[in-house]
């Protein structure tokens, strides 16, 4: 079994927001964030894939260039085993999102997401994914969103958030352009019970000309503005959109291209936000 690349990225506050464009825009893997006691942030990648590296590095040069960058090769079967100690609980809103081997672990007034953790999709840890299940929590307390009413999940992962939707009584589509996280999706879909969740490939042309009640796009801030159009389409009139994978500093530009919809509102954690018109 090949071994993973490890970068460690040593970042000053300055350049924390350019280090996370670029993680958002090209590590596959995602990344992992510890705020250091001197002021600093060191991000850690893991990746299998060199020529991905290269490229990620060369834009943190680029666009951080006083970050420092270090690589080091890491086992695979080390990484894989490290998940059981790295994926804790993570509590947003009506919901707990944990592995398999602590589904114990759940709060009793909580709705578990039991997750198979696999090393390039989310386990619920990320801001982004954090910020949309805690806006779902929202709506369904406010009774925006209530059981048999239809969603679409743009840019799925590993099924987190559709699945999340499916527990509380809503059926829908997930779509992803990664076919990796359609495996695992309609992996994490089956130990969830969660059947009425259709997982597909792909990306916004799924929705098939089908409106939803509730639209989430959990991706990044570019793909959001260039498909506006489409994603505006698929939302039913008096629907409810949920927009993710937004940095702050990026949340207006979003908002602008979905202008037509009025002005969201905002939910903020950290340096990133989510958008939701409801």
């Amino acid at each position: 079994m090949a071994d993973l690349i490890r970068i460690d990225i040593l970042a000053e506050e300055d350049d924390s927001d350019a280090v996370l464009g670029v993680l958002a825009r090209l590590s596959p893997y995602g990344w992992q964030e510890e705020s250091l006691p001197t002021g600093e942030t060191k991000y850690s990648v893991h990746c299998e894939n060199a020529g991905v590296v290269e490229k990620l590095c060369a834009e943190i040069q680029l666009f951080a260039p006083s970050a420092a960058l270090t690589r080091s090769l890491v086992p695979q079967q080390d990484w894989q085993a490290a998940w059981k100690d790295f994926f804790t609980p993570v509590n947003c809103g009506r919901f707990t999102v944990l592995p398999p081997w602590r589904l114990k672990d759940a709060p009793r007034d909580t709705t578990p997401i039991v997750i198979e953790p696999k090393c390039a999709f989310g386990t619920g840890h990320h801001n982004t994914t954090v910020l949309c299940l805690t806006a779902i929590s929202e709506l369904l307390d406010a009774g925006r969103i209530k059981p048999g009413m239809r969603f679409f999940d743009l840019g799925t992962g590993s099924g987190i958030l559709g699945i999340g939707c499916v527990l509380c009584g809503l059926s829908g589509i997930g779509a992803d352009i990664d076919p990796l996280a359609v495996d695992n999706a309609r992996e994490n879909r089956e130990i969830n019970h969660a059947a009425n969740f259709e997982v597909r490939s792909g990306s916004i042309e799924n929705a098939g000309g089908e409106t939803f009640d509730l639209v989430i796009a959990n991706i990044l801030a570019a793909p959001l503005r260039e498909m506006a159009q489409d994603i505006m389409a698929a939302v039913k009139p008096g629907g409810v959109l949920v927009l993710s994978g937004i940095l702050t500093i990026q949340a207006d530009a979003v908002a602008e291209a979905y202008k037509a919809l009025g002005t969201p509102r905002r939910v903020v954690s950290e340096e990133w936000s989510a958008l939701v018109w409801d």
